[in-house]
C-alpha cells in the first residue's frame, strides 16, 4: 500500500473516530458509537500493517493474538464493579508504552537529522513523552490500587508535598535541558533516566494525595493524560493518526475532567492538590447521637410506599453497582410504571467511581434511556416526587453541601433529594460514603433507612409491588 492510500485510511479512521466520541456522549447513540470506533481501529491497523516500513509481520501477529486473546478474556470476566480499576490499568498500559517507545526511539542508531532544529525538536519530543508516559503509568497504577481498595482512599497529606512536587517539576525542566544539549547518546541518556524516575515518582505522589471523593475526576484525568502520551508517541514516530487520535482522547479527557470538576464544585488544580475525601467523617453512633434518631424501615413498608406513589425517583450509586442490584431495579420499574406510577433516574455526574458508571449499569439492565435524567434535569422536581428511592448512593445526596458552609463538601451540587415527600435510603450500615463525610440525610424527619444487601433488598420490594 503507498503512502496516499494509508493516509486517505488514517483519515477515514480519524472521522470514525470523531464519530465514535459524537455517539458516546448519548446512550441511545452509545452501541453505534462503540461500532464506528471499533471500525476506525481495524482500519487503523490494517493501514499499519500495510505500511513500507513494517516487515516482521510474525512478531506483530504474535502480539496481536495474545494482547487481544487478554483483552477478550477479561472482557468476559471483568464484572461492571471492576470496570473502574480496569480502566485505570489500561491507562498505566498506555503510559507504559510512551515510555518505552520513546527510550527504543532515542537508542535507535539509524535515526538522522536534516538539520540542528529537527534535532532538538525530536528530543523534546521523546521527552516529553517519556515524562508524560511515566507520570501516567505510575499515576494508573495508584488510582487501580485505590480503586480496587489495596491502597486506602484516604488522601496522603506529606508535609510540605506542594514544594515538594515543585521541586520535581524543576528537576525535571533542568534534567530537560541537559537532555538536549547533550553531544549523544551516551550523555543523554543519564539526564533521561533520572528524571524517569521522577516522573515515576511524581505519578505515584500525585494520586497518592488525591482522596476517594475525587477517584471518578481522577479516572477521567488519567484518560486525558494516556491521550497525550499517545499523541507524544505519535510525535516521536512521525504517525499522524497517533497524534489525531492521541489529541482526540487527550482533549475529551480534559473536557470530562472540567465538567465533573464543576459537577463537584471543584477546581482542577485543587483536585490535583488533594486532600478532599480524606475519610475524616465521624462514625455513626457519634452521629446518632448529635443529629437525631435513624427511623428504619422493611420491605413491606418500602413496596406499600412505592405503589401508593404517583412520582417516584430512583438515586443509583456505588452500592447498587457491587451489589448487581440493577437487574431487579429494572423489573420494579416495569411492573410500577404498568401499574401507573411515573418512574425516573436521577443520575449525578460522579455517582460511582468512573464518569458514566450508573449510566452503564442501567443501560446493561435495559432501563429505558429517556427516564434515566440528568441531575440538572431532575433537581427540580424532588418537591413535587412523592417517594425517593436512594440506592447505595451517600455522597451526592448528602444536604451538607447545602447547608452547611463548614462541610468538607460545601458547595458541591448535589441531588437535593431530601426535598420529597419521603426518602427511602438503602444501605448495608451507617458508613460514611466515599469521601468519609457524615450525611445528614439519615437523620431527617421524611426519611427512611432500609438496611441491608441493595439486592436482596430490592428483591424483597419487588416481591411486594
Amino acid at each position: 500500500m503507498n503512502a496516499g492510500m494509508i493516509t486517505t485510511a488514517y483519515i477515514i479512521a480519524s472521522v470514525l473516530f470523531i464519530l465514535s466520541l459524537g455517539g458516546l456522549s448519548h446512550q441511545e447513540k452509545a452501541r453505534r458509537g462503540n461500532v464506528y470506533g471499533m471500525a476506525g481501529m481495524a482500519i487503523a491497523i490494517l493501514a499499519t500493517l500495510a505500511a513500507a516500513g513494517v516487515t516482521n509481520y510474525v512478531t506483530i501477529i504474535a502480539a496481536m493474538v495474545v494482547g487481544g486473546g487478554i483483552g477478550a478474556v477479561l472482557a468476559k470476566r471483568v464484572q461492571m464493579t471492576q470496570m473502574p480499576e480496569l480502566v485505570a490499568m489500561l491507562h498505566s498500559f498506555v503510559g507504559m508504552a510512551a515510555v518505552l517507545v520513546g527510550y527504543a526511539n532515542y537508542l535507535d542508531p539509524t535515526h538522522t537529522y536534516d538539520s540542528h532544529a529537527a534535532k532538538v525538536i525530536h528530543l523534546v519530543e521523546i521527552y516529553l513523552g517519556v515524562l508524560i508516559g511515566a507520570v501516567t503509568f505510575t499515576g494508573s497504577v495508584v488510582a487501580f490500587g485505590k480503586l480496587r481498595g489495596i491502597i486506602m482512599s484516604k488522601p496522603l497529606t506529606l508535609p510540605g508535598r506542594h514544594l515538594f512536587n515543585l521541586g520535581l517539576g524543576v528537576a525535571s525542566i533542568v534534567l530537560g535541558y541537559y537532555f538536549v544539549g547533550a553531544a549523544d547518546i551516551a550523555s543523554g541518556w543519564a539526564p533521561l533516566a533520572i528524571m524517569t524516575v521522577i516522573a515515576f515518582i511524581f505519578g505515584v505522589h500525585m494520586v497518592m494525595a488525591i482522596g476517594g471523593a475525587d477517584m471518578p475526576v481522577v479516572v477521567s484525568m488519567l484518560n486525558s493524560y494516556s491521550g497525550w502520551a499517545a499523541a507524544a508517541t505519535g510525535f516521536m514516530l512521525g504517525n499522524d493518526l497517533l497524534i489525531v487520535t492521541g489529541a482526540l482522547v487527550g482533549s475529551s479527557g480534559a473536557i470530562l475532567s472540567y465538567i465533573m470538576c464543576r459537577a463537584m464544585n471543584r477546581k482542577f488544580l485543587a483536585v490535583i492538590a488533594g486532600g478532599f475525601g480524606g475519610g475524616g467523617g465521624k462514625g455513626g453512633a457519634a452521629a446518632v447521637g448529635e443529629q437525631g434518631e435513624v427511623v428504619a424501615t422493611n420491605a413491606d413498608e418500602t413496596a406499600e410506599l412505592l405503589r401508593d406513589a404517583k412520582e417516584v425517583v430512583i438515586v443509583p450509586g456505588y452500592g447498587m453497582a457491587v451489589a448487581q442490584a440493577q437487574y431487579p431495579i429494572n423489573e420494579m420499574t416495569q411492573k410500577l410504571r404498568a401499574a401507573g406510577v411515573r418512574v425516573r433516574f436521577a443520575i449525578h455526574p460522579v455517582a460511582g467511581r468512573m464518569p458514566g458508571h450508573m449510566n452503564v449499569l442501567l443501560a446493561e439492565a435495559k432501563v429505558p434511556y429517556d427516564i434515566v435524567m440528568e441531575m440538572d434535569e431532575i433537581n427540580e422536581d424532588f418537591p413535587h416526587t412523592d417517594a425517593v428511592l436512594v440506592i447505595g448512593a451517600n455522597d451526592i445526596v448528602n444536604p451538607d453541601a447545602m447547608e452547611n458552609p463548614d462541610s468538607p463538601i460545601a458547595g458541591m451540587p448535589v441531588l437535593e433529594v431530601w426535598k420529597a415527600r419521603t426518602v427511602i435510603v438503602m444501605k448495608r450500615s451507617m458508613a460514611t460514603g466515599y469521601a468519609g463525610v457524615e450525611n445528614p440525610l439519615f437523620f431527617k424527619e421524611n426519611t427512611r433507612m432500609l438496611f441491608g444487601d441493595a439486592k436482596a433488598s430490592v428483591e424483597a420490594i419487588l416481591a411486594g409491588v
